[in-house]
Parts: structure tokens; C-alpha cells; sequence
């Protein structure tokens, strides 16, 4: 069985655990043995989007720290934390003669989580049941950045009972984007509105998507409006 470094990112660890464990779970699903390097704690994708550089930089060289020291690849349950590891951290540790050729080693070995299970394993059925109507939500760095369009639904597609429903402007962001939500909240929320309502109009069971920075932003802003769908990572319905 091939081993894989888990890297459960900061929200997951914090405030979505259940993620953490439903990716194990996932994994193990696909014939890997899962390892959690101990020590990990944030990419510094935080204080990278704050333009607090040195900041970001002490918290990248510890996570390379951590990582580096490793076998086999890092498997990431979010978009924008394996963009931040894959793509920024050799931008912010370029010229350093320890960190860089460690961030340039690492970022060759992250992998997001359906990425992996699907390019790199050929994953498309892991035999999960989810029966109900869904929305799926794709989140802009995983997108945009990492070109996660049909991974996800290609597991998805797999999932028993599972009715993938179209939604209107299904690749437009949520309004979350890290620290815009925090420095421009109205704007935010405007988006964030558009959003749900688009998801609304499908009526759908559950609201799935890929990172849960997004989906407990929409997830605030369904519980607000009453709603009752079920917000849920990928890999809690995978994991099923």
C-alpha cells in the first residue's frame, strides 16, 4: 500500500475535524496507509495574503521543516492550501539556499485530495452512497490555480443515489477568498448572496464542495437564511 503524508490544513485541524478523519477514511478507501507528520500547523497562507511576507516566510520554512523530512506524496483536503504549497512557497523561499530547494521538493509532492485520487491513483468509484439531490461548489484556487474542474465530479459521479444538480454560476467564487470576506465584508456578502441564491433555486439536499474555508462561509450564510441543506466536504461524502 503506497504511503501518503496527510497535511490537514489549519480549518480542518481547528474547526472541521470530521474532515480530517472522513480523508483518512477516503484514502485508506483507495488502498493507501495515511501518515500525519507531526508538528504541522499552517502553510502561512494567512499572513502570504496579508503581505505580511516575513510572517509567511517563518511559517512556510516551518512547515518545509516538517514536510521535507518525509516519503511519499502530501495529499491536501483544500484548493488554496496545496496552491499555497505548490505554487507560493518556492516564491517566497526563492534565493534562500536551505528553504528553496526544500519548497521546490515539497511542492513536487503535494497533491490535492480528488487530484490524487483521481490522476494519480485513477480513482473514479469509491463505492460511497449519498442518496439526494446535490449542488457542487468547485472553490476559485482549485479551479483556477490547480485546474480542479472534472476531478470532483468524476468522484462524485461515482457516488450511489447521488443526483448532481446544474446550478447557475457554479464557478463564480462564494465571497470568501481568505482575507477579502475580513477587509471587504459588504462586498463579500454580496457575492455571497448571489451565490445562495443560485444554490436555492436548485433546491437541492446537500451543498458539496472542496474546501471547507468556503463551505463554512456558505454554510453561515445558509444557516442565516434558515436553510436546511446540508453543507459538506467531498470527502465526507466520499467517505460514506
Amino acid at each position: 500500500m503506497a504511503v501518503v503524508q496527510l497535511f490537514a490544513t489549519c480549518l480542518v485541524d481547528w474547526l472541521a475535524p470530521q474532515v480530517g478523519d472522513a480523508t483518512v477514511m477516503v484514502l485508506e478507501k483507495a488502498g493507501c496507509t495515511v501518515a500525519v507528520p507531526a508538528g504541522q500547523t499552517c502553510c502561512g497562507q494567512p499572513a502570504y495574503n496579508a503581505g505580511l511576507e516575513p510572517q509567511a516566510r517563518r511559517m512556510a520554512a516551518h512547515t518545509l521543516d516538517v514536510l521535507d523530512g518525509t516519503q511519499g506524496p502530501v495529499v491536501v483536503p483544500s484548493g488554496s492550501c496545496a496552491d499555497m504549497l505548490i505554487h507560493h512557497l518556492p516564491e517566497l523561499m526563492a534565493g534562500d539556499e536551505k528553504y528553496e530547494p526544500m519548497a521546490l521538493r515539497v511542492a513536487a509532492r503535494v497533491r490535492e485530495l480528488t487530484a490524487f485520487l483521481v490522476d494519480d491513483l485513477g480513482v473514479h468509484d469509491l463505492e460511497a452512497a449519498s442518496p439526494g439531490k446535490a449542488v457542487f461548489h468547485p472553490s476559485c484556487h482549485g479551479l483556477r490555480n490547480l485546474g480542479l474542474r472534472q476531478q470532483p465530479l468524476t468522484l462524485l459521479d461515482g457516488v450511489e443515489g447521488l443526483e448532481l444538480v446544474s446550478q447557475e454560476g457554479r464557478e463564480e467564487c462564494c465571497g470568501f477568498g481568505g482575507l477579502f470576506s475580513l477587509e471587504l465584508p459588504e462586498m463579500s456578502e454580496a457575492i455571497l448572496n448571489a451565490k445562495l441564491d443560485s444554490i436555492e433555486d436548485c433546491h437541492p439536499d446537500q451543498l458539496i464542495g472542496v474546501d471547507v474555508s468556503c463551505l463554512l462561509h456558505m454554510a453561515g450564510g445558509l444557516h442565516r437564511r434558515g436553510s436546511a441543506i446540508q453543507v459538506r466536504h467531498i470527502a465526507e461524502v466520499l467517505g460514506g
